[in-house]
């Protein structure tokens, strides 16, 4: 059997903590929540955000909603990852078009490095909720662009490099509320701009085989690229009869038709269990936006928002959450 490889930047000073006794494929960082939902002297709640190595450390944009509860992205920058300072003013998007740069709200945001640029995509408020793109390459100055898709979208998770010459980009259309259903889609574009080749990726699995995702699902952190394909983290959703349920598993998609699944994880690797995770503004919620990894070592840092209040991590090695993802595969 080929040995795997597993690509992306060298990062050896990313967040890490062994798993001390903690049984799972992934495991819970013992200081989570890392982030407090008033890290901010105004915010409300800190989660559902994303986080890129940058110059020495790194840097992000969060989903911080403030004490009037709206909704708003804010700058970050941490020399290790775990300690964070944020901003206290909201980012602002530099935008040609008036009315599409005129700001409603802005939520669950990823952050994708693509040559020298980190474009950001993020839940953008346009007549109801669509995906929104910007550039920056010092997360001072942060560039809009055109709107990927028409009202209404989620989820819109780019692909680290082009796939055929495009631009690739996952997300999940949904409606104007909370969606009681949700199938992810692949995208590809020449510019960034616009966008077709849609393609059926993965829908949400009978109740009777994987219950913690059979309501919806949305891809969660940039994918990895590996040898044995995209490995990605999706969140899926369970409707109880205590309302959602929210936790996240893996993926396998192929290298160059990403649509398909090679393979797909029938366990969750996190779901809701810890204090944190099961009490806060949305109980019972496992939302993974970001992953840090090393490829010397397999190391993999998940950023995940907890009950739509505070922000966590959870670790892992990425050969063993592949075999994870093949053995318990339940695409046909």
């Amino acid at each position: 059997m080929a040995k795997l490889e597993i690509f992306g930047q060298p990062l050896p000073h990313m967040p890490w903590q062994e798993r001390q006794g903690q049984r799972g494929v992934m495991w819970r960082d013992t200081a989570n929540p890392i982030i407090p939902r008033d890290l901010l002297p105004t915010s409300n709640s800190i989660f559902n955000s994303a986080v890129v190595p940058f110059a020495e450390g790194f840097a992000g944009v969060f989903r911080c909603d403030d004490t009037n509860r709206r909704m708003a992205l804010h700058v970050g920058f941490s020399d290790d990852g775990v300690l964070w300072h944020i901003n206290e003013q909201p980012l602002r998007f530099e935008c040609d078009n008036e009315e599409i740069g005129q700001w409603v709200y802005g939520y669950d945001p990823r952050v994708c490095r693509i040559g020298e640029r980190y474009y950001v995509t993020w839940c953008n408020g346009y007549h109801g909720p669509t995906i929104g793109v910007a550039w920056t390459d010092d997360f001072v100055t942060f560039h809009q662009m055109e709107n990927a898709f028409l009202p209404y979208n989620r989820n819109g998770v780019l692909f680290p490099r082009k796939i055929n010459g495009h631009f690739a980009m996952l997300s999940r259309p949904s409606d104007t509320g909370h969606t009681p259903f949700g199938d992810i889609f692949y995208s590809e574009s020449p510019d960034l701009v616009f966008w077709g080749r849609h393609r059926h990726v993965m829908s949400p699995a009978p109740f009777e085989v994987s219950a913690w995702q059979c309501m919806k699902i949305g891809a969660g952190p940039i994918p990895i690229e590996t040898s044995e394909g995209w490995l990605i983290f999706h969140h899926g959703v369970l409707h109880s009869c205590n309302g959602y349920v929210y936790s996240f598993g893996s993926s396998l998609l192929d290298l160059e038709q990403p649509w398909k699944v090679i393979a797909r994880s029938g366990p969750y690797l996190i779901s809701p269990q810890m204090p944190y995770e099961c009490v806060g503004d949305v109980p019972n919620v496992c939302f993974p936006c970001a992953a840090l990894h090393d490829p010397a070592t397999g190391r993999v840092a998940v950023y995940y928002g907890c009950a739509d209040t505070v922000t966590s991590l959870a670790y892992g090695y990425i050969p063993e959450i592949i075999a994870f993802t093949k053995e318990t595969n339940i695409e046909p």
